[in-house]
This record gives structure tokens, sequence and C-alpha cells, in this order.
């Protein structure tokens, strides 16, 4: 298969509602959420806003924000690690269970924080937690929201759509973040977003009548009185729960949208989802800022140079800046370890190709991308991961992914070590020049780096 190269969407076409709904899978994975929350959410969500009589125009501002709520979750992730010595996912699931109490959030933090640390360490977390707690949460939230609002405008949305992602934590009696807005002051969108965020958190926990219960218990603290009144009423609708549950869910979440925004897309569009998503991606740890965008670069270089056609190099800078979307399912423990990984953490970083497939499969005009995000840490002698491929079964554009992704791991900072000059990085990928990495895509690589340096000289 070394001749294997992306090629156009054979007549394909996808909606914006439906890219947008298959995308919100990857944000599932940041927060620890069941597969398909964010659609689920959607589902209960637009009901609600119907039953309030939103206008056609705001439904659809709705929609966007209830399937791209998470979008700015990522960006939190590494120092909630810091914080709490804990395992962001597992922690932002389990957090989302409990009330706003003090009890059960002292209990909360008290049995989550650093309890595989060192004794002295989580004493220090812990003190750090009481003494600052406020101002913890207030800059947790405040990077999430202002992260997701700004990623959903580069998707060019509207601004409703950003200020609903951005008041999305927000509570009805101000006690919220990240501006601790209070009524009406709060969007609409998030106001409903919030709402059906923990329908579906509690639903999923618990079934139908604990959601509606939480609901009630945190009307007019967390939640408009009206809103809940309207939910209550809105799951009286025949499958109205039992469709968070059918197959059927993905499609009738798309066909809640307007019918022009199914409407297939065009590739400009495609081309800053792609770049969004690889900040959402990128912005998971601070060893990655850009790394995304750099394999992008470095990738649509090497095809420069060995010529390929202007359309094929765009598909291919698409496939480099969404190949580690995996890594939104890998744990910040993790990925910010400065020490060797064990056995069950080295497994959970061999999963995240496996993670990125999965997500782009699952949309037809990323499908052709998906098997470059799936094999990006093959090798050619066949001691890669995850499935272990030799050179006969990885194809040409994934070998030019692959080598523009070892490339910048060398020359950027990683927790495990500092950047290495790009003399020394040109030095050991000679060495695995045939057998990690293929020799022709290095050598193109060497000559658009020496040609950049020429230019500067």
């Amino acid at each position: 298969m070394l001749g294997g190269t992306i090629s156009a969407p054979r007549g394909e076409g996808i909606g914006l509602s439906e890219l947008v709904s298959a995308l919100s899978y990857a944000l599932d994975i940041t927060e620890g959420h069941p597969t398909g929350h964010c659609v689920r959410v959607c589902w209960i969500g637009y009901h609600v806003g119907s039953e309030i009589g939103l206008t056609p125009a705001e439904l659809s501002h709705l929609y966007y924000v209830l399937l791209l709520k998470d979008v700015g979750c990522s960006s939190n992730a590494a120092r909630i690690c810091q914080l709490y010595l804990a395992d962001d996912l597992k922690l932002k699931h389990e957090f989302k269970l409990v009330n706003d109490s003090l009890p059960q959030i002292l209990g909360f933090v008290l049995s989550r924080t650093g309890m595989k640390a060192r004794l002295a360490e989580r004493f220090r977390a812990l003190l750090n937690i009481a003494r600052n707690g406020s101002d913890i949460a207030s800059e947790l939230f405040q990077t999430r929201c202002q992260t997701g609002a700004e990623i959903v405008r580069q998707m060019r949305f509207s601004e409703a759509v950003a200020r609903g992602v951005l008041d999305l934590d927000e509570h009805w009696d101000g006690g919220g973040h990240p501006a601790g807005l209070k009524g009406e002051a709060i969007s609409i969108h998030g106001r409903i977003a919030l709402l059906a965020q923990v329908a579906d958190v509690f639903y999923a926990s618990a079934g139908a009548a604990a959601a509606l219960a939480e609901l009630r218990a945190r009307s007019g603290r967390w939640f408009d009185p009206r809103l809940v009144q309207a939910c209550e009423r809105a799951a009286r609708a025949p499958g109205f729960w039992t469709m968070l549950d059918s197959p059927e869910l993905s499609t009738a979440v798309v066909e809640l949208s307007p019918a022009d925004e199914r409407q297939p897309v065009d590739d400009d569009y495609l081309d800053d989802i792609a770049a969004a998503f690889a900040k959402v991606v990128d912005a998971k740890t601070p060893f990655t800022r850009g790394h995304s965008e750099r394999v992008a670069l470095f990738s649509d270089m090497i095809a420069e140079t060995l010529g390929l056609p202007d359309a094929h190099r765009r598909r291919l800078k698409r496939a480099a800046l969404l190949h580690d979307i995996g890594k939104l399912g890998v744990s910040n423990q993790i990925l910010d370890k400065p020490d060797r990984l064990d056995g069950e953490e080295w497994a959970a970083v061999r999963h995240h190709p496996v993670l990125g497939e999965m997500i782009l499969s699952r949309i037809s005009v990323f499908r052709e991308l998906a098997r470059i995000a799936g094999a990006h840490h093959e090798r050619l002698d066949g001691k890669g991961y995850p499935r272990r491929l030799s050179a006969p079964d990885i194809d040409f554009d994934t070998r030019i992914v692959t080598t523009a992704d070892v490339f910048d791991a060398l020359t950027a900072d990683r927790p495990y070590r500092a950047a290495m000059p790009v003399a020394t990085a040109f030095e050991i990928m000679h060495a695995d020049a045939g057998t990690a990495i293929d020799g022709r895509c290095l050598d193109a690589l060497r000559q658009a780096i020496g040609k950049l340096d020429q230019q500067a000289a």
C-alpha cells in the first residue's frame, strides 16, 4: 500500500449539524462522559427550548451551544491534574454527580485528591485547595469557558453561540462561574445547556426520576425555575427518555436542526473545523501547545517538496491537524508525567490512535483521515503501535504525517526532556530511516527545512 493516498470523498457531503454532532463525541471523552453525552444533552435541551417557545433562530443557536458546550474543556485538564493530583477524566465525570452542598463538596475533594500521591504531597494539595478553593474554581471555569467561546468563534458560529458556551457554568442565583452572573443576565442558551447537562448526567447514572428530582432540587439556585418546569413538561412526551438510549438518537438529533444546516459544508469550512479541533487537542497539555499545527506545517512542507497536488496537500493537512484527536481520552496524569510510564499508563497512550480512528470514522468527510490517526505511531519494521503494522500496510500519507510528528516531538519540549536542536533531531531520525520512518519523507523534510534556513540567512 505504499502508493495509498487520501482520496477526495466520492460524492459525499456532510451537513453542519451532522459534522458537529459527530465531532461532539470527541468532547465526551475529554470530560470523561459516557459516549454520546453531548448528543443526549442536545436532545434534552432542544426540547426544553421548544417548550418555552424559542424562535427558530434561537433554537438554531441553542442547538450548537448544546453540542459544543464542552469544546473548551481540554484547556483546564492539565491544571486539574496539577491541583488535585488526580486523573482529570475521572475527576471531571464524578464531580458532575456532586451537588453544591458544602459537605458533599468537601467529602468529594478529600476522597479524590492525591490518593496515589505521597502523604506530604497530598497534604500540600489539600491545604492549597482549602485556602484558595474559590479562586481555583474561578480559574478553572474561566479557562474552560473563555477557551470554548474562542474556539466556537473560530468555527464561525454566531456570538449568541459563543455567549452560550461562555455562560455554561453560571447559576441562576449568581453562585456560578466565571462571572457570577445572575438570573436573566445569563444567556438563555447557557441556562438551558447547564440544565440539560445535569439532566443527562443524572439520567445516565440513576434514571429519569433521579434526573428530574435533581433539577427540582436545584431549581431557583442553579436553574431558572421556568426551565425546570419546561423540562418536566417536555419529559412527559412519549419517547423523550427512551430516545436517549436509542441507536437512532444521532439521526434524530441531526433532524432537529434546520434543513439548510443539513446541506453539505464546503472545503474552507472543513479546514476551519479541523484547525479548531486541533486547538482543542493541543490545549490538553502545555507540552503539546501548537503541536498539531506544526505537524500540519511539516507535513505540508514534505508534500510540497514531493510535488503532491494542492488538493491532496489540503486533505493531508486536515489529517495532520486531527492526527492526535484520540489524546483527548488520555488522562493528563499520563500525558504530563515526567517519569517513565508504567504498564497501565503505557497501554492508555498506545490506545489513543484507536480512539482517534474511532472518532474520525464516524464522520463521512473525515473517514479517509481516520486511518492516518489510527496508524501514525506505526513503524515500518512492525514495532510500532497500536496494531504493529509493517511497511506494506502503512500508506504513504501516514508515513508523511509520522515523519512530521516525530520531528516535532523531538524539537519541542516534553515533560521528560527539553527540546532538541534540529541537527540532533535529524541525526536521530536518520538512524531510524527505513525502520521507524520513511527515508523519502525524511529527505523531503530535510530539504524543506534547509530551504527555510537558507531564506532566513
